[in-house]
């Protein structure tokens, strides 16, 4: 529980990740603290094939409806540093989707928008792939319960600093509660098994289970991480500070180039 008077806010954001063979939702639930109107702005792009999008939100109060509002009438453009840039066409309410551009690992993309008078920028460069090999499973008991974790296993690169997020689907619907974050600081070139601890016993035996593996750069781990700090209240449940977005002039949200790939499998 965070102890604090302060208003709290809770945005969810949500976007679409084009994939090979198929799409999927990811979803956050973000709790700010002291936050004064502001906009949310939130895209990536990744290394399979587009449309990519960026969605435009107005926070609302936590104790407030589900009904986050979408900010119309932005001028969002998408640059790759090589010659492209792609002016995004609203597609619905606070939703703008790319045309052209094409994700590559390597390239930095920078993402400007334009809106109410006001100007956001964001940069993010999109790392090399590290492939998901395998997802594995281990079970603990106690207390009379039994509960089942799941484990991604890849290869990190050697002498390459690299920033992994993972996201978990249960029969398709995505877990949001849980956020994973991981840096290879201590662990670099080394063959990793990291285990998604959730908070409760969500796999059962039988489940079809997706693990996403994305290849972040830093500023985006840094936010995810510091947005599951303040998920989880933090050391001494103190009330943490808000996530740092790496879209200027005091936006809310994320931008982030990153390489992706799955594992899906079924609960043994």
């Amino acid at each position: 529980m965070l102890k604090s008077n302060k208003m709290k806010v809770n945005i969810i954001i949500a976007f679409s990740v084009a994939l090979l063979f198929f799409s999927c939702k990811k979803t956050v639930t973000l709790k700010l603290n002291n936050v004064p109107p502001a906009i949310v702005i939130q895209g990536e792009i990744t290394d399979a094939p587009g449309p990519y999008t960026v969605t435009i939100n107005q926070p609302v109060d936590f104790y407030a409806n589900n009904t986050f509002p979408p900010i119309y009438g932005a001028t969002v453009v998408i640059t790759d540093g090589h010659g492209v840039s792609d002016v995004l066409t609203e597609t619905s309410p606070g939703t703008y989707s790319t045309h052209t551009l094409v994700g590559i690992q390597g390239y930095t993309y920078t993402m400007t928008v334009d809106v109410q008078g006001q100007h956001y920028a964001a940069v993010s460069t999109m790392p090399q792939n590290v492939n998901l090999d395998s997802v594995t499973f281990q079970t603990n008991s106690g207390f009379g319960k039994t509960q089942i974790s799941a484990i991604a296993n890849f290869q990190d690169p050697p002498n390459v600093k690299n920033y992994y997020q993972f996201v978990e689907y249960i029969n398709g619907v995505q877990l949001t509660k849980d956020l994973f974050v991981f840096d290879d600081r201590l662990s670099d070139g080394r063959y990793i098994n990291y285990t998604l601890y959730n908070d409760s016993s969500y796999l059962v035996r039988g489940y079809q289970l997706q693990v996403n593996m994305y290849c972040v750069d830093s500023s985006v781990y840094n936010y995810f991480y510091q947005l599951n700090q303040s998920n989880s209240g933090g050391t001494f449940d103190a009330s943490p500070a808000n996530p740092t977005s790496n879209i200027s002039n005091g936006a809310y949200g994320y931008f982030s180039a990153q390489t992706t790939n799955l594992v899906q499998t079924i609960v043994p």
